[in-house]
């Protein structure tokens, strides 16, 4: 082979492997109109009910979906707005689980807007479902990027009383990167007013509903949190419009996260805090409390690089505001636990638990805190919080946990 033979291929691995990297960094093969990846349904079609709402096509599971009002079986219209101008590759829907043979979406047209919810779409797919199956894949080939996908769920399979979709899912890559506002302020939601402080990834606050308090973190769009009231508690993941005026959540019972979960809806209506009798305003002040209370407080405010034990910058205001309590609780002894979700291999996975322990210790060690104080545990990921079967699932059991160290 001759030299120039040999240089030539050489250039052209280099530059696929330049231009492959560059591509594959940018695409992702979570599904962009999923709630997971922030995404939000900003129209909504007739819906059964709150359980068989739209939603539910949104959550990456196939055992919930979306059910038509009786008799409103054709051309129910839905537009999902995305977390970020995107270009479609490939979209997926399921109907294994819906009720009756018959009851399944059949023909559907998906269109793309980058003008806004209500015009500018133009038809990126026409397609035509198997009744009663999950999983069914179609191509996109048309050249397209937008922020609104309008869904047409033209009719079913015959059935006269009710047209089901359980999921649908989009994937392709995402072109922009938006931050999100500061969001703090008080929210009109089903809930009652829920009061909402961000310290960094931080978020705290109450809501005037059964004396509820909540601790947790923002990432991108997404917050996830813990919500307790006296006697109970358990795990909520929300997601904002871009402006940060609109949320919209899911809730869940402690040790019944595999169920559909509730809803929990809020708008801005002031940019002032605020507060309730039983909250104690501010981060540091309710993971004292937790931590003294319950022993234990699951923090969501500490990010890592994708894959990597690597703590993001926007994670400093969260590790300070646990220096500070360590600083005021001096006698309080904490052990680091570190929990992923179920990506990659299980020996991988308690690894990467233990080296994200060990960076969150490093980093208090270097802001003043004695080593002898502080623990290490990784759990990979055996104990999850919620399914892993989902990406809103490996989200929540992607954390940090602090756990009070019992005296000898």
């Amino acid at each position: 082979m001759s030299r120039k033979l040999i240089l030539v291929l050489l250039a052209i691995v280099f530059l696929f492997f330049i231009f492959g990297f560059e591509i594959g960094a940018n695409a992702t093969d979570q599904s962009l109109v999923s709630f997971s990846s922030g995404a939000l349904l900003v129209e909504k079609s007739s819906e059964y009910s709150s359980g068989w709402g739209n939603i539910w096509i949104m959550d990456e599971n196939p055992k919930t979906g979306w059910c038509c009002l009786e008799g409103k079986i054709l051309d129910n219209v839905l537009v999902i707005e995305l977390a970020e101008k995107s270009v479609f590759d490939r979209l997926e829907f399921d109907t294994g689980h819906t009720d009756k043979e018959g009851r399944g979406a059949k023909d559907i047209i998906v269109e793309l807007s980058d003008d806004g919810p209500t015009e500018g779409f133009t038809k990126i797919a026409s397609v035509s479902l198997v009744d009663r199956e999950d999983n069914q894949s179609f191509p996109i080939t048309v050249d397209k990027s937008g922020m609104w996908v309008r869904l047409t769920i033209q009719n079913n399979h015959g059935d006269s009383q009710y047209t089901e979709l359980m999921d649908f899912r989009a994937f392709g890559k995402q072109l922009t990167k938006t931050p999100l506002p500061d969001v703090s302020g008080t929210y009109e939601t089903n809930y009652h007013d829920f009061h909402l402080r961000q310290e960094g990834t931080s978020v705290t606050g109450c809501y005037e509903w059964d004396e509820g308090v909540l601790n947790g973190g923002i990432e991108d769009r997404i917050m996830k949190f813990t919500w307790i009231e006296p006697g109970q508690k358990g795990p909520a993941i929300m997601v904002f419009t871009s402006n940060g005026e609109k949320f919209f959540g899911l809730w869940w019972y402690e040790g019944r996260e595999d169920s559909p979960g509730g809803i929990w809806n809020g708008i801005k209506k002031s940019e002032d805090v605020g507060g309730c009798p039983h909250w104690g305003g501010g981060a540091q002040e309710q993971m004292t409390s937790e931590l003294l209370e319950y022993g234990r407080v699951r923090l969501y405010g500490i990010n890592f690089d994708y894959d990597s034990d690597i703590i993001r910058a926007e994670s400093k205001p969260t590790l300070d505001k646990i220096v500070a309590m360590l600083k005021t609780e001096q006698a309080m002894k904490l052990i680091v636990e570190g929990h992923t979700d179920s990506d990659g291999s299980t020996e991988h996975n308690q690894v990467l638990s233990e080296k994200r322990a060990e960076s969150v210790k490093s980093y208090l060690v270097s802001a003043g805190i004695s080593s002898s104080r502080l623990f290490t545990e990784g759990y990979g990921e055996s104990i999850p919080v919620a399914p892993n079967t989902t990406a809103t699932g490996k989200a929540q059991n992607r954390r940090v946990e602090l756990v009070v160290k019992e005296q000898k």
